[in-house]
């Protein structure tokens, strides 16, 4: 498996994920409240896992490819941008979440906003990579660029979808497989 595939993994188990803060948003909407520490585990582990294993592979990646395609290069800016951007949302968002949690007003409808906001530039920047950059990288790669590219990349194991599951991360898988029962029954 290349990183390609390896990287279009992660955006699957990722989507699974903002899937789940997609229904979160709809159940916010119809007045419902949320388990907010298991949305704010939810949040760290897309905001952790993308800063310390997604986006450092992702990155050397393209820096690998960067200047052989104008239009891979051009797209590779506006990834860039995109990740600065996720990360600014991201933080933000786990800030509210830390605010609610420990007893800060925040109005509902604020909050849920910057949740879907969240989301919705989440799968955006997923698809642009998804059908842009990967078949970019795709049309350009050989065989031989896959190769050196994967003796280059440290090795990354997902702590929450990963065979070796970080403990850290067990107490989140389970209440996502209760959530994702639940939410199954419920709809």
């Amino acid at each position: 498996m290349n990183i390609l595939s390896e990287l279009h993994q992660d955006h699957i188990n990722l989507s699974r994920l903002l899937e789940m803060l997609d229904r979160k948003v709809e159940r916010l909407r119809e007045g419902n409240h949320p388990d907010f520490s298991l949305m704010a585990e939810v949040i760290s582990y897309v905001g952790s896992y993308a800063d310390q294993h997604h986006h450092p592979r992702e990155d050397k990646m393209y820096a690998f490819f960067q200047g052989r395609d104008s239009s891979l290069d051009q797209a590779l800016e506006h990834c860039e941008e995109e990740h600065k951007q996720l990360k600014h949302l991201s933080t933000h968002l786990e800030e509210s979440i830390d605010g609610i949690l420990n007893d800060v007003v925040m109005p509902m409808d604020k909050f849920t906003d910057q949740l879907d906001e969240f989301v919705q530039a989440e799968k955006r920047h997923l698809n642009f990579e998804e059908e842009t950059i990967f078949p970019l990288l795709r049309s350009i790669a050989s065989e031989a660029d896959w190769q050196q590219l994967a003796d280059q990349l440290p090795q990354s194991e997902d702590p929450l979808f990963g065979e070796k599951q970080a403990d850290e991360y067990r107490s989140l898988y389970k209440a996502l497989m209760e959530d994702m029962n639940r939410s199954e029954s419920a709809g």
